[in-house]
């Protein structure tokens, strides 16, 4: 049940993201900052910690789930050092996955040579 809740939940984000490109004049960028901003204010509210235990990898994956990821980091970092948490929580909590979209994206760039659209 579990892979089903992923999947769904995933899907209805994504699907929404969709929709949100296709139908507003909304860059990309744009959107995708209104993903981890809104995915931070739900953690602050409380609702996004029990929407991803419930959607497991659907709710973590998608960028609402990179935004929970920093706010989680920045809360626990200012519980723990104060007031210079809120710059440092993000990064100590973020480093791992930022790192490794850095170096499989450079690892496709190798194999796949990129090309500029036109």
């Amino acid at each position: 049940m579990d892979y089903i809740n992923a999947f769904w939940v995933g899907g209805l984000i994504c699907a929404l993201v969709q929709i949100l490109l296709d139908r507003t004049k909304l860059m990309p960028g744009r959107i995708m900052v209104l993903l981890v901003c809104t995915g931070a204010v739900l953690s602050f509210l409380g609702i996004y910690e029990p929407f991803s235990e419930y959607a497991g990898a659907g709710a973590s994956v998608p960028l609402l789930g990179f935004g929970h990821t920093l706010f989680k980091g920045v809360k626990s970092a200012v519980k723990k050092n104060g007031f210079i948490g809120v710059f440092m929580g993000g990064f100590k909590a973020s480093a791992v996955g930022i790192s490794a979209a850095l170096i499989f994206g450079y690892l496709a760039s190798l194999i796949f040579e990129p090309k500029m659209k036109h």
